[in-house]
């Protein structure tokens, strides 16, 4: 990559999709150090995407937690507090999405419109359980008990 002589050799992919009426909708390059022929290429293109894809998803959902906000408070420890405040409900969120069935119901669809329900319904009813709560929300018509 670099043209010396202790440089790492690798190989390059391009990928561009056009739509029907001839428009490039999809354009990304990818430099791998597997050997790419007429078999891999196809694979090696696919796996790309879907490092990219992981990667930028990943991304958008942590820009959500404004961890760049953060960053302006505290002289001293608070701004690392605030950080892991917010990795920390990161990791809580995505172990729920994972585990709780009734949580990736309710939490379908853009996160900030969940917790924005999630705010205004506690914030007139008291709910009995976690179950109860995330039963009101997937289904507008369910009481609480």
């Amino acid at each position: 990559m670099r043209g010396t002589a202790d440089a790492v050799s690798v190989n390059w992919v391009s990928i561009e999709i056009f739509s029907g009426t001839g428009k490039r909708t999809y354009h990304n390059s990818f430099v791998t150090d597997l050997p790419i022929t007429a078999d891999s290429v196809a694979e090696l293109a696919a796996c790309g995407r879907a490092r990219w894809k992981i990667e930028n998803e990943t991304f958008n959902v942590l820009k959500g937690y404004n961890l760049e906000h953060s960053f302006g408070h505290g002289k001293q420890t608070l701004a690392n507090l605030l950080v892991s405040l917010n990795l920390l409900a990161f990791a809580f969120h995505t172990a729920a999405n994972l585990c709780v069935l009734a949580w990736r119901t309710a939490a379908r669809g853009a996160k900030y419109r969940f917790f924005e329900h999630l705010r205004t319904i506690t914030a007139y009813i008291v709910f009995p359980s976690w179950q109860s709560l995330l039963d009101a929300i997937t289904d507008p018509k369910a009481r609480p008990p």
